[in-house]
């Protein structure tokens, strides 16, 4: 029997197709449809024959991270009924990932588990065209849809028999794949080309910031009042002193301390007992997201027993993640940008707090820098949980411009990081 003996043309079929293709059974178009064992046989991270299970079925191909083996009896009990060869196509039939299909790419014998189907292309149909079609949204959806089962979901193999599959002729098929190809291809490169641009979007960003701190962003104006007579209004007992590093700097510039200008504050301390409904929000790691405050996320409260005026988070304050297991989190600062009544920092957190508020959007920028990161991942090192004591952000030092040069740097990086910004929101679209 060829596949013109057969009526193919059936009453509700997805879609017309052209005159010179058929609808046809996946069946009769395949020599094969099976899946792996329905055992759970011993596997262990060495052995004599790979083990394929769900996990290693990608869209990209078979991956072998985390692959386990099976010994030789095994897997011939296995392969007898179940013989994946390179070209076949393998299917995803049970639980989150049903529907995930991949051409096999492996040059060897090796077992499957019963969540994978097994499906032997015919010379009927090419392998690539047969994979690009499961792969698409309509065969996708359309399997979503009759998936049954009860704590994990699945299709069986008389799902699978019951496949309708759009045939167009060998030579087309096989035209068909490689215009998929060639627009996959296009796609990856412009997905890559995206990520290469987010990429040089947060060097730049990093590049600004470093300029910025080193008095290379805005020019300096020879009129603006000296740092070190701001230093003399926050501190009148302040003592100048020829630190050496302030003779490098730009005109005008002073080194200093973050004690010099800040306040450090520690977090509240409670009872897990104590935790309410309403009460003090206490903020925590969560709450420090994308460089700034979020003060609704995850909210824990305490009794207003527990209130302290000085933890209380106040507009400009910048909150520091001071303990944590991640060395990529330590550090990690947010700014807020305005009272939050009825709120405070948990213990894990510090505020550093401006002595002067118009000082404050400057030394954000300055926790902002790639320096400041560095500085803090280095000093806060511990074997098992991260911890920034009160004198590492204390001693930590920064260079002050003129209060005028704050301001003209702190407009500059607003309307560089705001174009920046427009080009990464045009990218996630």
């Amino acid at each position: 029997m060829t596949i013109s003996d057969t009526p193919h043309y059936q009453q509700d079929v997805p879609f017309e197709v052209p005159s010179s293709w058929v609808w046809c059974c996946i069946t009769e178009v395949t020599n094969k449809i099976t899946d792996g064992t329905h055992n759970s046989p011993i596997n262990t991270p060495k052995g004599e024959y790979k083990y394929v299970t769900a996990k290693n079925i990608k869209s990209s191909g078979v991956i072998l991270d985390n692959i386990t083996f099976v010994s030789k009896e095994v897997h011939q009990e296995i392969y007898s009924r179940c013989n994946p060869e390179k070209g076949d196509i393998l299917y995803i039939k049970d639980g989150a990932t049903t529907g995930i299909a991949t051409v096999n790419t492996l040059d060897e014998p090796f077992s499957l588990l019963s969540s994978v189907a097994l499906i032997k292309p015919s010379h009927w149909i090419s392998n690539k065209y047969l994979l690009y079609y499961l792969q698409s949204s309509l065969c996708y959806s359309s399997v979503r849809e009759t998936m049954k089962g009860v704590g994990i979901t699945r299709i069986t193999l008389k799902l699978i028999e019951k496949w309708q599959i759009p045939l167009p002729p060998f030579a087309e098929q096989k035209r068909i794949a490689i215009e998929i190809e060639h627009w996959f291809a296009l796609i990856d490169q412009i997905e890559q080309g995206k990520a290469d641009l987010q990429t040089t979007i947060k060097h730049a960003k990093s590049k600004i910031l470093d300029l910025a701190i080193h008095g290379k962003l805005v020019p300096q104006d020879p009129n603006d009042e000296p740092a070190i007579e701001l230093l003399k209004r926050i501190n009148p007992d302040f003592t100048p002193c020829d630190n050496g590093h302030s003779r490098k700097l730009p005109q005008g510039w002073y080194s200093v301390t973050v004690n010099e200008v800040c306040s450090i504050i520690g977090g509240v301390s409670y009872n897990k007992a104590d935790i309410q409904d309403t009460g003090i929000r206490v903020l925590r790691g969560g709450n420090i997201q994308g460089g700034k405050v979020i003060d609704c996320f995850d909210d824990v409260f305490i009794p207003l027993s527990y209130q302290n005026n000085d933890n209380q988070v106040q507009h400009g304050d910048i909150i520091v993640v001071a303990s944590t297991g991640s060395q990529t989190l330590i550090g990690k600062t947010g700014f807020a940008d305005r009272d939050i009544p009825k709120t405070q920092i948990g213990a894990f957190l510090r505020i550093v707090r401006s002595k002067q508020k118009t000082l404050s959007p400057y030394i954000r920028l300055i926790f902002q820098t790639d320096a400041y990161k560095d500085y803090i991942r280095n000093v806060a090192k511990g074997s098992n949980i991260n911890n920034v004591k009160n004198a590492h952000l204390q001693n930590y030092q920064i260079c002050l411009p003129p209060l005028e040069e704050q301001q003209r740097i702190v407009q500059k990086i607003e309307e560089l990081f705001s174009f920046l910004d427009d080009i990464q929101t045009a990218l996630e679209v």
